[in-house]
């Protein structure tokens, strides 16, 4: 038996409704047998699915349409604070949403604080530098240090383990990129998103187009906010980054989660595809 679970949805916020899956005719389904959705500890939101019969395959398609805009700030904004002064600005801010920096400023499961990296990371996060520039200065260390490699980490890879290697892909780089921000007092996060399939003409293919997508955000002052660094390209988040989700590391916001009761094994595989959409 296949269980297919189907979202479908127009919002900004990717707040998908389970569709009917009477839409996969000729093939026998087994529908949910209990749906809950809600807004998650962090900035996502949640569908949490119970089936009850026995399966042999699960099948879960999400398809959405989402208007994107121009990021306001400039890559070459020279009002940001430096760093010395965000990690004290994060923790006055009374602000404990799941937007506030402060919660962003500590260790998390899949981001333990490293000294390895602390220190490699030294260099580019001096405390009068822009906090902005020392985002860029450390994406670029980044994605000219590590080799992206698919074969050499999985899920549950810690950032110090993708460090002693040196090899990755991109949910390694952003835990890098979130530990050694936060050994240095700048808030960071975890995005977990989609990237454009096929890019604009005359420009390159960004890695991780065909999966489910990850970088940092840096809290770069309350005049400015969040903003996405992309180590896996060396680009900052814009038009051609689709967020999905944010939260402390991967633990919090990945894109399937859960467990099941049963003796065989299991595979995975995922494809996507994201498309412009002319008016």
């Amino acid at each position: 038996m296949t269980a297919w679970c189907v979202w479908r949805g127009s919002t900004a916020f990717h707040r998908l409704g389970i569709a009917d899956v009477a839409a996969q005719q000729g093939k026998p389904h087994s529908f949910p047998a209990e749906i809950e959705a809600g807004d998650g500890p962090w900035i996502v939101h949640r569908h949490r699915v119970i089936l009850r019969e026995a399966l042999s395959e699960l099948s879960i398609e999400s398809r959405f349409d989402i208007e994107v805009s121009e990021p306001a700030l400039s890559p070459d904004d020279a009002g940001a604070p430096d760093i010395g002064s965000i990690r004290a600005a994060a923790l006055t801010l009374p602000d404990l949403s799941p937007m506030g920096p402060a919660s962003y400023l500590f260790a998390s499961p899949m981001a333990p604080p490293s000294t390895a990296i602390a220190e490699w990371a030294a260099p580019f996060l001096a405390a009068d530098q822009s906090v902005l520039a020392a985002g860029h200065a450390l994406m670029k260390a980044i994605h000219e240090s590590f080799a992206y490699d698919g074969t050499a980490t999985s899920v549950t890879t810690t950032a110090q383990d993708a460090f002693e290697q040196k090899r990755g892909v991109c949910q390694d780089f952003a835990h890098v990129m979130i530990v050694a921000a936060r050994a240095h007092g700048i808030p960071a996060a975890y995005v977990s998103g989609y990237l454009r399939t096929l890019p604009p003409p005359g420009q390159p293919r960004l890695v991780g187009a065909d999966a489910m997508h990850a970088w940092a955000a840096l809290w770069c002052g309350q005049a400015i906010g969040w903003v996405g660094f992309d180590p896996t390209n060396d680009v900052l988040a814009g038009t051609d980054h689709i967020f999905v989700a944010m939260g402390r590391d991967y633990a919090d916001i990945a894109p399937i989660d859960g467990v099941f009761l049963g003796g065989a094994g299991q595979n995975l595989s995922v494809s996507v595809d994201v498309e412009p959409v002319e008016d």
